[in-house]
């Protein structure tokens, strides 16, 4: 993956992760173009995940061999886990970043909002009253846990909100692409605060 030139330095980052139940490889440049390339053994999820790239101008490699004959959870919520340290290390530490990101967008009936501190502290708040238990072979409660698991290990405040809708999939859809749009805003280089920490106590 290559740096794109409106960074100064690059915000790259590969991370392997290895459990007994998941070996994940993620690759992430956060100022990429939306290039994705995924292999989560689940099909919508990785639907999913391609979302986030291109709506979030981030390249991303994923590559997850998991143990899906028992279910989708240690794959979805491991690939949270993995993407959210490689965003952590490609993010360094923030200075001249907008910090805060919001979006909303619709998908026919549905809407959702994702709004994004990259604050160093972990929260999620998450409000997404999906309409059917499974979309393809995803569990809709693994959403949520892809979201924790990010939260937890990128150390970002995140509130997550299905403001309406009736299909699941667009239901869905319209929350990654929020995400994405969200992490892109926050991400962006501020030309009036360049080098400077957006913190009031010096550190995020």
């Amino acid at each position: 993956m290559t740096a794109s030139a409106s960074s100064p330095t690059p915000r790259t980052a590969e991370v392997a992760r290895t459990t007994a139940e998941t070996d994940i490889a993620v690759a992430v440049n956060l100022d990429g173009t939306g290039q994705a390339e995924l292999h989560s053994g689940i099909g919508f999820f990785d639907h999913m995940l391609e979302q986030i790239a291109r709506h979030g101008l981030i390249d991303l490699r994923v590559q997850c061999k998991g143990d899906l004959h028992i279910d989708g959870h240690h794959t979805v919520e491991d690939i949270g886990i993995t993407l959210g340290q490689a965003f952590a290390r490609a993010v360094g530490d923030k200075r001249g970043i907008r910090r805060y990101g919001h979006a909303y967008v619709p998908l026919d009936e549905a809407l959702s909002r994702v709004v994004i501190d990259l604050s160093g502290r972990p929260g999620l708040s998450f409000e997404v009253p999906f309409t059917s238990p499974m979309i393809g072979a995803l569990d809709v409660q693994l959403v949520q846990e892809f979201f924790q698991g990010f939260a937890n290990h990128a150390a970002v405040t995140l509130h997550v909100d299905n403001l309406r809708g009736i299909n699941a999939h667009h239901q869905a859809e319209t929350v990654f692409k929020a995400f994405g749009r969200a992490l892109r805003m926050a991400l962006e280089h501020d030309p009036r605060s360049a080098g400077v920490i957006p913190s009031t106590k010096g550190a995020l």
